[in-house]
């Protein structure tokens, strides 16, 4: 079973074999949390990106990790849902961007990967529903992926997916 640990802070900074970027379906770069890996990773990351795109809400595509410091050896995008109520799907589609990133990190023998909170900041998908689609999600995928690091950017996302935790436990 995969371990889920849980951090706030910097998820450049983590020491993981793959990060896990919230992307737009471009995978050129955007804002938020796709902005600072971009940043972190370099500009090779959105040729990289532009080269393989688009990729469609719910799928995962994996690039080099570019100027981010070993261990990370990947970049996994995936693009989540853009929040329309909760009525045409976005839970599925979140879903999917979990499951589809932990296959592409079997693909690529990743056994530590970390994720941010996909489609919580411009795309809205409320922070506690998605911290349980992502505990769930993960909890049950079939994986070789050893240990999972949830990196939260503030304390009230850390306290969603501390929640979604100790409801699964």
């Amino acid at each position: 079973m995969v371990v889920i640990e849980i951090v706030t802070g910097d998820i450049t900074r983590e020491q993981v074999d793959a990060i896990v970027t919230a992307a737009n379906e471009s995978l050129l770069g955007g804002g938020g949390v796709d902005g600072a890996i971009h940043r972190a990773a370099g500009p090779r990351l959105a040729q990289a990106g532009g080269a393989i795109g688009p990729c469609e809400p719910g799928d995962a595509m994996p690039t080099p990790a570019f100027d981010l410091d070993p261990p990370v050896r990947h970049i996994i995008h995936t693009v989540g849902p853009i929040w329309e109520g909760g009525d045409h799907g976005e839970a599925d589609v979140l879903a999917s961007c979990y499951r589809r990133s932990l296959q592409v990190a079997d693909e690529l023998d990743a056994r530590t990967v970390a994720f941010p909170a996909i489609a919580t900041g411009v795309y809205g998908f409320p922070p506690d529903q998605a911290a349980r689609i992502a505990v769930a999600t993960i909890r049950s995928a079939s994986t070789d992926v050893q240990r999972v690091r949830l990196v939260a950017f503030d304390d009230d996302s850390r306290r969603h997916l501390e929640a979604a935790v100790a409801a699964t436990a």
